[in-house]
């Protein structure tokens, strides 16, 4: 239990100063690492507490940068996505699904790091609430299949080209709130037994202390510095998601 714990810890902290600095990527980091020692079943309730409890932190200092009706409207197509998901994961071919996001995200991300690269300014894409209904109902259905709830928000952020604030207003609060429901549903499953609430104590210290690290790193980071680590994670996610 205690080299358990201390991997949960360590993972944790990795995780919260990713989310802490780019505003998401929580749970892909963390899984990353916790799968590899921690079964699933345990691993699931730590990383859906641990990103809520990350994300929720950095939320009072964005506020103000909150754009709620487009925020209620994106929520609400992710939530009708989600029992798609749960569907698909019960019955169909989530692992090709999200070999088909991963391989998305590595091209998005890829693509737009060489465009950094040759200092081309990024394409200029138009949202609409038509695009937003897809990207929430497609992120809701990757929340059903495996809690994977960031990274679609986070690509649509940047292709858009927000700045760094107006970017984590939308992602952060999407995040808290798909997680809230997870874990509801975790609870409901069973999923909170006495080992994985444990664990997630033991790492709290360790969570917090990444959050208000990467937090910090955050405020001093330029937009082009933000953008730049966004992508790399979003890469990152993708392979993650391809392996």
């Amino acid at each position: 239990m205690w080299f358990e714990a201390s991997v949960v810890a360590g993972a944790c902290f990795v995780a919260a100063f990713c989310a802490g600095m780019a505003g998401f990527a929580f749970v892909l980091v963390a899984a990353g690492i916790l799968l590899h020692v921690v079964p699933p079943s345990v691993t699931a309730p730590v990383l859906v507490l641990g990103s809520l409890m990350a994300q929720s932190m950095a939320l009072p200092a964005l506020w103000k940068h909150i754009e709620w009706p487009r925020l209620r409207f994106f929520l609400g197509v992710a939530v009708l996505g989600l029992p798609v998901g749960l569907l698909v994961l019960s019955r169909g071919p989530a692992p090709t699904i999200v070999a088909g996001v991963g391989l998305l995200l590595v091209v998005y991300s890829g693509y737009m790091l060489a465009r950094v690269a040759m200092r081309l300014a990024p394409p200029e894409v138009g949202g609409g609430r038509a695009a937003d209904a897809a990207v929430g109902f497609a992120s809701g259905i990757l929340g059903g299949i495996g809690g994977f709830v960031g990274a679609l928000p986070a690509m649509w952020a940047d292709i858009q080209g927000w700045p760094k604030d107006r970017a984590r207003a939308f992602m952060q609060p999407f995040i808290v709130f798909m997680q809230a429901i997870t874990a509801v549903g975790l609870a409901f499953g069973g999923f909170f037994t006495q080992q994985a609430l444990v664990l997630t104590a033991a790492a709290v210290p360790a969570l917090v202390i990444g959050t208000m690290i990467g937090l910090r790193a955050y405020v001093r980071l330029p937009a082009q510095g933000f953008r730049i680590i966004l992508l790399v994670l979003l890469l990152v996610s993708g392979i993650s998601l391809l392996i």
